[in-house]
């Protein structure tokens, strides 16, 4: 039984990765007898991992259509855009207010590791922004904001990864997070709330400009 859940998980994080980089692209089928021989595992963990990702409404799994990797739009960034304004400021906020010692060490190791990078190393600066915020939300000292953000992110990264290559937000994101990480450290929990809200939005609206401009061109 142990031996099922660690391949559940295994395959869980397989396609995760996929489906989230857009190996599988959106409106892809998906056929468990594939994903397990590619996997080399056995149909039962690759046919859990789906069930899985399913309630977290990154495969769709119909009667009529099969299984199939879920859609994303506009309508899709509206809605994650307004959960994670609202509970990244006030991971931030909660940061601010409850940091520790090594809460700081970690982050300001993450900044200084996103000011090492060009502007060119679009992945490894996306990759950095996602642990520089979930050492936010860490800091916060809130495990359930925590795993919501980090739930979250698995439906946010695809979005990201349709519009990264016209993205110029990445970069400049380092700046934003020097001063998040001296507001946290002053304990400005105000100033600290204000400068995340003002980062993700202005994220999230060029994301916006971007899918917008995609689904014209396409229509």
């Amino acid at each position: 039984m142990e031996l099922v859940r660690v391949d559940t998980q295994r395959a869980y994080d397989l396609i995760w990765d996929k489906i989230t980089t857009l190996e599988l692209a959106p409106g892809a089928p998906m056929n468990e007898q594939e994903l397990a021989e590619s996997f080399r595992m056995g149909t039962v963990p690759v046919r859990e991992a789906l069930k899985w990702l399913a309630h977290e409404n990154l495969v769709e799994v119909t009667e009529r259509h099969g299984i199939y990797v879920a859609d994303v739009n506009v309508d899709d960034l509206q809605q994650l855009s307004e959960m994670r304004l609202s509970l990244e400021s006030l991971s931030a906020r909660l940061a601010a207010q409850r940091v520790e010692p090594d809460d700081v060490v970690v982050l300001e190791a993450l900044r200084r590791e996103q000011e090492a990078l060009t502007a060119e190393q679009l992945r490894d600066l996306f990759d950095l922004d996602h642990k520089f915020h979930q050492a936010v939300a860490k800091a916060a000292h809130n495990r359930y904001l925590a795993q919501t953000l980090d739930r979250l992110f698995g439906l946010s990264r695809r979005l990201w990864y349709l519009v990264l290559p016209h993205l110029e937000t990445l970069s400049s994101s380092v700046e934003m997070h020097v001063s998040l990480v001296e507001a946290i450290k002053r304990g400005d929990a105000d100033r600290a709330e204000a400068i995340m809200h003002e980062h993700v939005k202005e994220f999230y609206d060029e994301v916006r400009e971007i899918l917008e401009a995609r689904q014209r061109d396409e229509s």
